[in-house]
């Protein structure tokens, strides 16, 4: 169950400190992006590797997707919370004063080069360095922690531990959900096998991924999943090396942002319908210029949110009901072509193209 809090139920205090939050997670978004999809475009044409889009098809809900993992592409956990995780939830969510972000914790476990210059400030989501710090620290396995910095007066962010593991079991996780969404009273086995088998498949999807995918993304959900019984927003950003996507869970849904390549009418189109001049758009929105077969095309960042369906809504009666395995538990709620990183004036265009 959710127990945060909405905007209007917080003091003043708090209010102030959820608008902190969200201001820093539109820069954490924008650095994420950046890493996840630009560099690893990158890093694609640095060894004269095609880069592999993503396929339109790869963004509906129960979309099947290739497998195979892509070196090029770089692949994080990071978990942003708006307050602090309590000690008591160290059992699930691995952090401790071994892995705490301080120098002697980096250099023990080699990840950070001794080469490299740190100052304990660069932890500190305000200070300048700390996206160069964060950089360094991405391709750690498991997960990176964000949290408020209790050891300040205000409300002050650091990257406070990192290789951060998710030990939940995702059993447990998706007997969570069922429970709170009025599929089960108490077990997950309650049922039987097949319903069990049943309920861990409809975890996936209510986040949006393939059933029993590894790695990140599995990671990833379980920690969304724990993380709702903490009374604070958070925000879960997962890359992977399969999906080629930047993915996002929070208190909004799920989000995914993916680079997608279109034709030069296609182009026209988009800034027509935006009421732009194609010179502003592409000076805005166009990230890549690239050729295939002697024809031109233009890579941009294009984003989609999901919705859940009322299958994965709790119901309004409150009553116990059965799952219906045929039934869709995600939709696809927006689509949108986003602005370059570091652009300020122009704001996402709204472009239906998934199931066109």
């Amino acid at each position: 169950m959710t127990i945060w809090n909405t905007r209007e139920e917080l003091s003043k205090t708090d209010r102030l400190r959820r608008s902190y939050y969200k201001l820093l997670r539109d820069e954490l978004d924008e650095f994420m992006i950046q890493y996840a999809l630009i560099d690893s475009y990158n890093n694609f044409c640095e060894r004269n590797i095609p880069y592999p889009f993503v396929e339109k098809r790869e963004l509906k809900p129960r979309a099947i997707l290739p497998d195979l993992e892509y070196e090029c592409q770089n692949a994080f956990l990071v978990i942003f919370v708006e307050d602090m995780i309590p000690d008591m939830h160290k059992k699930y969510i691995r952090f401790f004063d071994a892995n705490k972000t301080t120098k002697t914790n980096l250099l023990r476990s080699k990840t950070l080069p001794l080469s490299t210059e740190f100052d304990r400030y660069y932890k500190h989501l305000e200070s300048a360095r700390f996206f160069d710090f964060m950089e360094t620290l991405l391709p750690v396995d498991y997960a990176l922690l964000i949290q408020r910095d209790a050891s300040s007066q205000r409300d002050r962010y650091s990257l406070s531990h990192f290789h951060v593991r998710i030990d939940w079991p995702i059993a447990d996780a998706a007997e969570d959900m069922a429970r709170n969404l009025r599929y089960i009273s108490k077990d997950l086995y309650e049922k039987g096998d097949k319903y069990a088998e049943d309920v861990q498949k409809k975890f996936f999807e209510y986040y949006g991924l393939p059933m029993m995918v590894g790695g990140r993304r599995t990671a990833a959900i379980v920690a969304a999943q724990y993380l709702k019984r903490i009374p604070c927003i958070t925000t879960v950003y997962a890359g992977s090396s399969e999906t080629r996507a930047l993915i996002r869970i929070s208190e909004k849904g799920v989000s995914k942002w993916v680079l997608m390549r279109f034709t030069g009418e296609e182009i026209a189109q988009f800034a027509e319908g935006a009421g732009l001049k194609s010179r502003s758009f592409r000076k805005n929105y166009v990230l890549f210029r690239g050729k295939e077969d002697d024809k031109e095309f233009y890579v941009c960042i294009f984003k989609t949110t999901y919705s859940p369906t009322d299958q994965a809504r709790p119901p309004d009666d409150g009553k116990m009901r059965e799952i219906k395995p045929d039934l869709y538990w995600l939709t696809v709620d927006k689509q949108y072509v986003i602005p370059v990183p570091g652009v300020w004036k122009y704001s996402p265009l709204p472009i239906n193209i998934i199931y066109s």
